[in-house]
């Protein structure tokens, strides 16, 4: 289930990131989810959507860490 738009994200998502980290997680998200649809490019007995979110948060955490309870830019 690709995101069409930062609006369609989780509110986990929504609720705590800020706009730009949003949109690499939506983009990582999408990406990840074409890239791991066939279930051997994936590990252990994760789901496609699992994996994906996993994705989308390594990508964030490239760009953005958590700092006093808020994510700000690295």
């Amino acid at each position: 289930m690709p995101y069409k738009t930062i609006q369609q994200l989780p509110d986990s998502v929504k609720d705590n990131l800020p706009k730009e980290a949003q949109t690499i997680y939506k983009e990582a998200f999408n990406s990840a989810w074409k890239e791991y649809a066939d279930p051997k490019e994936r590990r252990d007995d994760a789901s496609q959507e699992e994996v994906a979110h996993k994705v989308a948060w390594s990508a964030v955490k490239n760009v953005y860490h958590k700092q006093n309870g808020e994510w700000v830019k690295k």
